[in-house]
C-alpha cells in the first residue's frame, strides 16, 4: 500500500539539530507539493513547512521560521527538513504528506490535501 516514510527523528537537547527525511513507498513524490506536519500529544496536527511542486517555493509556519529549512532532492525523490535550534516545544511526531501551500499577507499556510499519512518520526527535545 502506498504510503509516506518519515525518518530521522530522535532525542536531542535544546539548541540541537536534526534532519528529517521523507520518502514515498509505492509511489513517487514527483513534483507534488509536499509538506511537513507535526502533532504533539493532545494537540492538533500543525503544518510547519512545505516545498512546492515545480516553482521551488518554500513555506514555513511562524513557529519554525528561521530555524527549519525544507529541501528537496528530485533525483532521490526525497524531501528533507533540517531543524536547527530545537526547542522543547518542537517535540512531536513529524509527518510528511501531500500539501497545499500558500502565502497570504506574509503568512504561510500549509494544509494536507490527502488523508494518507505514514507512521511519522518522533522528535523529542529535552535535556
Amino acid at each position: 500500500q502506498a504510503h509516506f516514510v518519515e525518518s530521522g527523528g530522535g532525542l536531542v537537547q535544546p539548541g540541537g539539530s536534526l534532519r528529517l527525511s521523507c520518502a514515498a513507498s509505492g509511489f513517487r513524490l514527483g513534483v507534488y507539493p509536499i509538506g511537513w506536519f507535526r502533532q504533539a500529544p493532545g494537540e492538533q496536527r500543525e503544518g510547519i513547512s512545505c516545498f512546492s511542486g515545480t516553482d521551488l517555493s518554500t513555506y514555513y509556519a511562524d513557529s519554525v521560521k528561521g530555524r527549519f529549512t525544507i529541501s528537496r532532492d528530485y533525483a532521490k525523490d526525497t524531501i528533507y527538513l533540517q531543524m536547527n535550534n530545537l526547542k522543547p516545544e518542537d517535540s512531536a511526531t513529524y509527518y510528511c504528506a501531500r500539501a497545499d501551500c500558500s502565502r497570504r499577507y506574509l503568512k504561510d499556510y500549509i494544509t494536507p490535501t490527502s488523508g494518507a499519512w505514514g507512521q511519522g518520526t518522533l522528535v523529542t527535545v529535552s535535556l
